[in-house]
């Protein structure tokens, strides 16, 4: 016999180990990312598409946190108006105060405040 494992007479070569196969598939696998470009740009495709529902989310939120001021001014100021018999005046106070907090709310979730960022400069 040839010394053959597999029974071929192609001549002794030796089996490829489990080191060298890994070897070559990382080449292969730097080989391929190389020749990829547009797998980025559908990367950013699925990312907008999720993102749409990131921008309902932060919709939703913005809507809440304003209602919710307004809907707790209106509910103390007909507690106050109640309590203290001031029929309409603790109402339409509470409820502008309701609906200031409401927009100060709005601004602090979005990041807007009216404040310039200035950065400083080092030299």
């Amino acid at each position: 016999m040839s010394g053959d494992p597999s029974g071929e007479g192609g001549g002794p070569e030796k089996a490829p180990t489990d080191g060298d196969l890994s070897a070559r598939l990382k080449r292969l696998e730097t080989q391929l990312e190389g020749k990829r470009p547009k797998a980025a740009s559908s990367e950013r495709a699925r990312n907008s598409a999720s993102g749409g529902s990131a921008q309902l989310g932060q919709a939703m939120r913005l809507s809440t946190e304003f209602i919710a001021g307004v809907i707790a001014g209106g509910i103390l100021g007909y507690i106050v108006d109640h309590l203290f018999g001031t029929k309409p005046w603790g109402m339409i106070v509470l409820l502008m105060l309701g609906f200031v907090t409401g927009i100060y709310n709005v601004m602090r979730v979005s990041g807007f405040s009216g404040k310039k960022k200035t950065e400083k400069v080092r030299r």
